[in-house]
């Protein structure tokens, strides 16, 4: 009998590496599957799954620019209180252009490139000060978290900020049409993720990402510069956030102070059960998408059956997040 520890991976002959970190996501999700059809005969129905899939693409999308964030051992607590203010600003400018331009496609395109602009400087915002002001990433979104929240509470006299309705009647289609009968945020955030997936695994800035989340001063070492990189993790959360934002304000035409609450929760959960390690150094943009359809269907499920509330979906997504850091944490100490 061996004295050597037991490896939780299996190689087959043909030499294919097949592990519990990469079954793990693909298994739970089939489980899952099976559960919501033992529940409910609608569950596998097309209105069904395309309706979880449009509503999990915000967190989606968002979750991919947390994937790299937390690759390069970084953490963004503020993404949900970003997208509430950016969805705020969005409306506002769009509000304040319609007595000169009317209620045009010109309005609300300008309103999605404020949407993108102000997602991308708060990224920059929050990545200059953990890169180039030394503060922890925890400390820095966590204050601008706060900031942004009460930005949007403000801007909405602590009310809720609405879209001129004809032009939400204009800007509706953004997420309730699609093509070939799939929603556009579906759509955009498949394209997202395929790209997420190339430059992570495709590119220097991925690599880069991984080698400084696994050992900074070693990447330091080997001349990549840490700080540019981080910096551009950041930016990229931003932009992303603002993204999802774009695909999100057509769906309700308003926002308020309550808009993307624990949207930060999800977003980390679903990079966690994706495999990410939490302290860094290793990422799986396609995890992470596995990740956000599991959230996805663990609160459809709660919505359809009566059994269980689906207030307590944010416990399911705390739960969820312990226990997969827990496994992480079994696998490196095994």
């Amino acid at each position: 009998m061996s004295a050597s520890a037991p490896d939780a991976t299996v190689k087959p002959a043909s030499g294919f590496r097949l592990d519990l970190k990469t079954v793990g996501p693909l298994l739970a999700l089939a489980l899952l599957v099976l559960l919501g059809i033992s529940l409910n005969e609608n569950f596998l129905s097309y209105s069904n799954l395309t309706n979880v899939l449009a509503r999990s693409s915000f967190i989606g999308i968002i979750a991919i620019g947390a994937t790299f964030v937390i690759t390069s051992g970084g953490l963004d607590l503020s993404v949900g209180s970003m997208a509430a203010v950016i969805a705020g600003i969005m409306i506002i400018v769009m509000n304040s252009l319609i007595p000169s331009m009317g209620i045009t496609w010109g309005v609300i395109l300008i309103g999605m490139a404020a949407g993108l602009v102000i997602g991308g400087g708060a990224g920059i915002g929050n990545g200059l000060m953990i890169t180039r002001g030394r503060i922890e990433a925890f400390i820095v979104t966590l204050g601008t978290m706060g900031i942004f929240r009460s930005l949007v509470t403000f801007l909405a006299d602590g009310g809720t900020l609405s879209l001129n309705f004809q032009v939400a009647d204009l800007y509706r289609p953004v997420y309730y049409d699609g093509l070939f009968g799939v929603p556009w945020p579906i759509i955009v955030f498949a394209l997202v993720a395929i790209g997420g997936e190339i430059v992570m695994r495709r590119t220097a800035f991925g690599r880069y990402c991984a080698a400084i989340g696994s050992n900074e001063q070693v990447a330091r070492y080997s001349s990549i510069n840490v700080d540019n990189v981080r910096l551009l993790t950041y930016i990229l959360q931003g932009v992303l956030v603002g993204v999802a934002v774009l695909l999100y304000v057509p769906r309700l035409g308003s926002a308020s102070s309550t808009t993307g609450v624990l949207w930060e929760l999800e977003a980390i959960a679903a990079v966690i059960i994706g495999g990410t390690t939490l302290k860094g150094g290793y990422g799986r943009i396609w995890g992470t998408v596995v990740g956000v359809v599991i959230l996805g269907l663990i609160g459809n499920i709660l919505n359809l059956q009566s059994f269980i509330s689906p207030y307590l979906n944010g416990a399911f997504q705390g739960v969820i997040i312990i226990l997969a850091v827990l496994l992480q944490r079994g696998r490196r100490t095994s």
